[in-house]
């Protein structure tokens, strides 16, 4: 990949980072009603490059891109391990499964069965978009730390050290925040926990089940402000198909080639973010148990 390619990923890179520094040194003369969801939308941007950094960007030396994005804006997430969870959900064919997809809200239908009627009802409401952004984060945070937590009392190392890595790459922000900054730490929590919402809109509804694994990838029309913010990542399909391709160039890619990703994906489209919002604000669209995982076919739903 020509550096050309690179530049406006090491652009917003430097951008993200002054932005932050601006906004936690401007706490003490706006108020916090501003600054909290600019800095919310900042650290989700952040949380964007640190998608393009796990998939090769910018520098062909990953060790080196994984450098541009280790202050832990998003405080709550070892960049590590959401690398290694989303290199492994790129895995197509295992796309929605609830074991073998480290990013599906799907669940096994035994386990929807077992599970008592309150915490039911809290699931069907995070499958709306309103309760996966105010919800979601908190469960989604619970899940995985639950799942390293197990892995590293089995000895998982690369889970250690993801995790003592992440302690040393988060202290950089806090420590800014607390020493450098008259910004509260709560509203810096609060912002962080934003972001996560924020990203919850992208991931909604990324994927679908599907018999085939290039009907599970959705594609948004969206050139907004939520597109950006999500670095196009709602062309999700053609991202799915060309993962290495930087994110300022998938909307060309996908208008070259549209009919045949549209063809690819069945059709799995919305035309923008507001008819996401407009459908689906109060609405689930999807169960929570995957439609496809039934009791007699528990081990290979998508065959």
């Amino acid at each position: 990949m020509a550096m050309r390619d690179e530049a406006p990923t090491l652009a917003l890179l430097i951008l993200v980072y002054a932005i932050f520094a601006g906004l936690t040194l401007a706490a003490a003369s706006l108020p916090m009603w501003v600054i909290i969801p600019a800095l919310a939308a900042t650290i989700g941007l952040h949380s964007s490059l640190q998608h393009e950094v796990l998939h090769g960007h910018p520098f062909r030396n990953q060790t080196l891109s994984d450098a541009t994005v280790f202050p832990a804006l998003g405080l709550f997430i070892p960049y590590l391990r959401f690398k290694d969870t989303h290199l492994a959900h790129h895995y197509d064919p295992n796309l929605t499964d609830p074991y073998d997809d480290p990013e599906t809200n799907y669940l096994d239908i035994i386990h929807w069965n077992a599970l008592p009627a309150w915490r039911q009802k809290l699931a069907v409401f995070n499958n709306t978009l309103i309760g996966r952004m105010l919800i979601g984060p908190t469960l989604g945070l619970a899940a995985f730390y639950a799942g390293d937590l197990r892995a590293m009392l089995r000895g998982n190392r690369r889970v250690w050290a993801s995790y003592g890595l992440h302690m040393i790459g988060a202290s950089v922000p806090l420590a800014w925040v607390i020493w450098a900054t008259p910004l509260p730490i709560w509203a810096y929590l609060l912002a962080a926990y934003g972001a996560m919402s924020l990203l919850k809109i992208r991931t909604y509804l990324e994927h679908q089940a599907h018999e085939r694994a290039a009907g599970r990838s959705v594609i948004i029309e969206d050139r907004g402000p939520l597109a950006l913010l999500f670095l196009n990542n709602n062309y999700h399909a053609v991202h799915h198909a060309h993962p290495g391709v930087p994110w300022h160039q998938l909307p060309a890619l996908f208008n070259s080639r549209r009919e045949r990703f549209l063809a690819r994906n069945g059709g799995y489209t919305y035309r923008s973010y507001r008819d996401v919002f407009a459908k689906y604000l109060r609405t689930t669209k999807d169960p929570v148990a995957h439609p496809m995982w039934t009791l007699s076919n528990r081990k290979h739903p998508h065959t």
